[in-house]
């Protein structure tokens, strides 16, 4: 025989926490706003500062140019290298200058170095370039022809960019520090208030962990957010709806146990009795006996099962648009025989115009099937049925109830004192129609009949009531 393959239970830590999915779907967008944020201010502030530094060598450009001149020797600068170190210094970054002819030749400064010559009509233009092996920014400036001067010059200035490189990157320092500063107080904050607000799941989780099957109560529920207040709320109404069935099963069980313990215990009497008799007679007697009890018992059975069901229905009755007469006419014609065999005269008047209200088919016909198996049980031998716009009733030429014991006939296991007599029925059928009637939202009455006899009426609610159209229970 193999042995069939062991499947380790699921690890809850495989399943990643709400408080961590929140927090990471809040926080990574926002981190990566803040971060688009933080380049394009860093490209603005950079494109800016370059311009500062490009205008700052500009100038340096045109303080060279205003000490040129023509001298003895051609155009000449004025300065002397001491002067020219003055007007260059620069702490950080190397600079670098040349006046030249406009063919290039060198008036003074640094040969060799050269840039990108300004475009027709302008008269400087900045770009990059390398000199002595290292990368520079440079500009070149053409001062126009200068009538005192003989021959037209240009100036050339650059410097290296380790100014520009160590601004950038303080800017990068100064951007980034505070963006990750603030977002990491900002996730210890939402982690705190998310735990906050997720510890009311939590607890409902414990409650839930700590109930079993005995204990369907309601869970305390802390309305600290619509969200939590809606999960409570939900998981109350599924234990409601949960205790009530399962009471409605404890009671049916229990009813079923305590009202067929009689009957079954006859019918067994009754056969022992016949089979210890040798007369064929008495046996014929006796399973005729038997033959009664077990309708009997299975009468009970089915009033016990239409309860339970009654009681089911509460939470899921679905109600459609019926038509009473129509009911009301099958309903007599299924209880004709047996009238006739009790020599009962069974009718029905009112049923010529249609009425239509908002009920369930089944608990309609329920209701007055149980009314005229009463009847039949207890009342004279006249019966009618009789609709009277949205009032259904069964009328009978009985003895009738009396007032005081209308209410307690209503509740399960009540009997009159006929029934008593009699030795017939549960006690079950009048609290049946009462529940049906609850859950139609309709109303039962139990009122004297002229000139005697008993009236039970089920008066239904028109169509158009919100209140037919609400969940019942």
């Amino acid at each position: 025989m193999s042995a069939a393959p062991f499947r380790s239970a699921p690890r809850r830590d495989a399943v990643p926490s709400l408080t961590r999915r929140v927090l990471r779907n809040v926080l990574v967008p926002l981190a990566l706003t803040w971060m688009v944020g933080a380049v394009i201010a860093l490209v603005i502030a950079n494109y800016f500062s370059e311009q500062a530094f490009d205008r700052s060598m500009l100038d340096d450009a045109y303080a060279i140019s205003a000490n040129v001149q023509a001298g003895e020797r051609g155009v000449e600068l004025l300065l002397s290298p001491r002067e020219m170190a003055t007007v260059l210094f620069d702490q950080v970054d190397k600079v670098y200058f040349a006046v030249q002819r406009l063919d290039g030749t060198l008036i003074s400064g640094h040969g060799g170095l050269s840039a990108a010559l300004p475009e027709k009509g302008a008269r400087y233009r900045f770009s990059d370039t390398t000199y002595d092996g290292k990368a520079l920014r440079a500009v070149v400036l053409e001062p126009g022809v200068d009538p005192a001067l003989a021959t037209p010059y240009r100036i050339v200035v650059a410097q290296t960019t380790l100014s520009r490189t160590a601004l950038v990157r303080r800017l990068l320092g100064y951007a980034l520090a505070p963006q990750v500063l603030l977002l990491t107080l900002l996730a210890a904050w939402l982690w705190h208030g998310i735990r906050r607000d997720l510890r009311p799941l939590g607890d409902l989780q414990q409650a839930l962990d700590r109930r079993d099957v005995h204990d369907l109560s309601p869970v305390a529920v802390v309305r600290t957010s619509r969200e939590i207040q809606r999960l409570g709320d939900a998981v109350n109404a599924l234990f409601d709806r949960l205790n009530h069935s399962v009471r409605a099963q404890r009671e049916f069980v229990g009813n079923v146990a305590h009202e067929l313990r009689t009957p079954l215990a006859g019918i067994r009497a009754l056969a022992e009795y016949g089979l210890a008799q040798p007369d064929a007679a008495v046996w014929r007697e006796q399973l005729a006996r038997v033959a009664e009890r077990q309708a009997r018992a299975s009468h009970l059975i089915d009033q016990l099962l239409a309860l339970a069901l009654a009681d089911e229905a509460r939470t899921s009755l679905a109600r459609d648009a019926v038509r009473l007469d129509v009911l009301a006419e099958q309903a007599v014609l299924r209880h004709l025989a047996r009238a006739d065999t009790l020599g009962v005269d069974l009718g029905a008047r009112g049923l010529d115009d249609g009425v239509t209200v908002l009920a369930n088919e089944a608990l309609v016909e329920g209701i007055l099937d149980n009314l005229i198996d009463n009847a039949l049980r207890y009342g004279g031998r006249t019966i009618t049925v009789e609709l009277a716009g949205r009032t259904l009733s069964v009328i009978d030429d009985g003895p009738g109830i009396p007032i005081e014991a209308r209410h307690d006939l209503m509740r399960r296991w009540a009997q009159g004192p006929d029934g008593q007599k009699l030795g017939q029925g549960s006690g079950l059928g009048l609290s049946i129609v009462a529940r049906y009637a609850e859950l139609l939202g309709a109303e039962l009455r139990l009122e004297a009949a002229e000139p005697a006899g008993l009236r039970a009426s089920v008066a239904f609610a028109p169509m158009r009531q919100p209140s037919l159209q609400a969940s019942v229970g």
